[in-house]
């Protein structure tokens, strides 16, 4: 997943040299009242450079207007975006409360930016006749932004569009803050966790009262639902992970829908799906609607076919089966593999190291892009289990990048690439964080996972590295991942591959105790493997993509998500509903993504065509990765994706390398 506080990218400064400092972030920031005071200056600064860019008196240009706007933006992403890593991430709730006020009053200072017609008519006037490619792009993206937002609209109608605004921001942070701190536990005790790995049993051990508490962060929960044998264990870890953030979300949602379909309809939209897709490369909620129905399609049969291996192998345990259950098809999909595929994912795992999988994603990306990276360890952190690490290219300084890879509490609890700062063509590099929750972070735990968080980690990366390698525009509106949001997440599918290729597993997979490699053999099992399942996954993604659609592409006062929760996810998926669950409470992406989860499905039939051109015999080979870098990578949102994918593929992207590959 990619974070981003604007959709601009995400970004930090650190003093009001605001091109110059390429200290690590939180250098001199030692509680959050240092904190609160860097960025109020920041804040401080950026009105003054509006109020120079206001009275301009002579003829709006490229350096006195368009600069200054671009300089005012830099600011406030720096205010917006470290406080919205922080209030994610730090053990403080003063510093998280800190965080989450900034952010407000970033965000407020954009909408009245977005809103200023003032600023609008200055950049429109702009003469362009003798600027470059990326400029002319950057003004027309940036014009198309201002009105998008409402900026030609009448004063009444843009104040009731900034109410609105500054409304949401908060119903965000409250329908975070609820699925961050809402960790629900569940008893248990040895004996039911039987069918779980040694390492997972080792580390829970009973309590004086015979008890051992389960949390519902993956890393706990992840293995009850593959391996646990205990049906009712893995109901009651279900029935507690599907209500992590209820019941307070609930309203906070409603609230969320109805105020983005009033913004939308003051906007002149017909409903918020309308407004969100307006600028993305799928053009409409239709064409988006159109797309959902088209891939569900695609993938039916071969989800039915999946379904019936999954209903088949529990007839073995229960001969009167007629369903699988929502919290057994991890169960049964783990034992299909093991009979019908010769796969056991716990053979797998001993080769998973964390520690070891970290280094060999470095390696790896080293060697494909031509950088190396090497740790800062006196980098200040937010966590003493965070590290700081830099990326240099030719031996020069590029990036820099932070790892907060173990859960804790009050932390984000799922996996995301966090920007921290956009760089900009020799003026300042880029900064980043990944934030995930993977084992290992435990003295006691020696860090195993499964290759499905091997899978999650290198999709992170390709987050990352697309931040760090797009951060050398001349603008920071067009630098970093600021492409169309359905073509964000192709980079990081795209990486995801050599998380399946032996030789590049066998440079880094190795045992934890014995120091072997993984066999290739174990590899290939694990891939043929992994092809079951694929129909009931896409099906899966068109259920989520279906409800985030359908959540904002009518009147709210349609929408009742419970009842959409339901219908849609047994439209879509062979599992039935399980009464008393509320996945849409902690469902962040009907926040974050709004209407537009179905980019990660568009993303990845663009990925599986930009991955045709690859040697899957040689995925180590540099020599087709570097013209991936310098074609999708490296020019970041300095133009449309469509024309990134043609320099790459030589044509507009196709389905064929995406049916290719769920045929398989």
């Amino acid at each position: 997943m990619f974070k981003s506080f604007f959709l601009i990218g995400a970004l930090i400064m650190n003093s009001f040299d605001i091109f110059s400092n390429d200290n690590p972030f939180l250098i001199g920031i030692n509680n959050h009242s240092e904190f609160q005071k860097i960025q109020e200056d920041r804040l401080a600064l950026a009105q003054l450079k509006l109020n120079e860019l206001e009275n301009i008196k002579t003829q709006n240009t490229i350096s006195n207007t368009l600069k200054t706007y671009d300089e005012i933006l830099t600011l406030l992403d720096a205010v917006a975006s470290q406080s919205s890593l922080l209030e994610n991430v730090h053990p403080d709730s003063a510093m998280r409360s800190t965080c989450e006020k900034l952010t407000q009053k970033a965000s407020a200072f954009l909408t009245e930016l977005s809103l200023n017609r003032k600023i609008y008519d200055a950049l429109q006037s702009i003469d362009l006749s003798k600027s470059d490619n990326q400029t002319k792009f950057y003004l027309q993206k940036t014009l198309r932004a201002f009105r998008l937002a409402g900026v030609d609209k009448d004063d009444d109608t843009r104040k009731k569009v900034k109410s609105l605004l500054d409304e949401l921001v908060l119903i965000s942070q409250e329908f975070s803050r609820n699925i961050r701190e809402d960790v629900r536990t569940i008893s248990t005790n040895a004996s039911e966790l039987q069918g779980l790995p040694q390492d997972y049993i080792s580390r829970h051990t009973e309590d004086e009262n015979g008890k051992i508490t389960l949390t519902i962060n993956y890393p706990d929960a992840g293995p009850i639902f593959t391996y646990a044998h205990n049906e009712d264990l893995r109901k009651r870890m279900y029935m507690q992970y599907s209500n992590r953030a209820f019941p307070k979300n609930m309203e906070v949602l409603d609230r969320m829908i109805a105020k983005r379909g009033e913004l939308a309809q003051i906007l002149g939209f017909a409903n918020y799906a309308e407004l969100v897709t307006a600028d993305k490369m799928v053009a409409s909620d239709k064409n988006a609607s159109a797309f959902i129905e088209k891939i569900a399609e695609a993938s039916l049969q071969k989800s039915i076919s999946d379904y019936e291996l999954l209903l088949n192998r529990k007839k073995i345990d229960i001969q009167s089966a007629t369903e699988i259950n929502a919290w057994e098809s991890g169960y049964y999909s783990e034992l299909v593999r093991k009979t019908s595929f010769d796969f056991d994912a716990q053979k797998a795992r001993p080769y998973f190291q964390y520690q070891k999988v970290k280094q060999g994603i470095l390696d790896v990306t080293s060697n494909l892009f031509g950088v190396t990276f090497r740790q800062n360890k006196t980098a200040p952190v937010w966590h003493e289990s965070v590290e700081c690490w830099e990326m240099f290219e030719d031996g020069k300084l590029t990036g820099r990048f932070y790892l907060d890879m173990h859960p804790r509490e009050n932390k984000y609890n799922h996996a995301a690439q966090f920007g921290i700062k956009n760089g900009i063509l020799n003026k300042q590099i880029p900064e980043g964080a990944l934030v995930c929750n993977f084992p290992g972070g435990d003295k006691n735990d020696p860090g195993l996972m499964e290759h499905g968080d091997v899978e999650t980690f290198f999709h992170e990366f390709g987050h990352l590295i697309h931040h760090l390698f797009a951060g050398k525009q001349k603008w920071i509106g067009i630098s970093g991942i600021t492409t169309e949001w359905d073509f964000v997440e192709a980079p990081s599918q795209i990486f995801e591959e050599w998380a399946w290729d032996a030789k590049t597993l066998q440079t880094f997979a190795k045992h934890f105790e014995t120091g072997e490699p993984i066999p290739t053999e174990l590899v290939s099992q694990m891939k043929n493997a992994d092809e079951f399942g694929k129909g009931l996954q896409v099906r899966q993604q068109m259920y989520y993509a279906k409800l985030s659609l359908s959540c904002y592409d009518q009147n709210p006062k349609n929408v009742n998500t419970s009842d959409l929760v339901k219908t849609l996810r047994e439209k879509y998926t062979p599992y039935k509903f399980v009464e008393g669950t509320h996945m849409q409470a902690s469902f962040g992406h009907l926040d974050g993504y709004s209407a537009i989860y179905y980019t990660y499905m568009w993303s990845l039939v663009i990925a599986k065509d930009l991955f045709t051109k690859f040697d899957e015999k040689n995925l180590s080979n540099p020599e087709i990765a570097r013209k991936y870098k310098d074609n999708i990578l490296v020019p970041g949102g300095s133009k449309p994706a469509n024309d990134l994918v043609k320099d790459f593929l030589g044509r507009d992207f196709n389905f064929d390398g995406w049916k290719n590959w769920l045929e398989k």
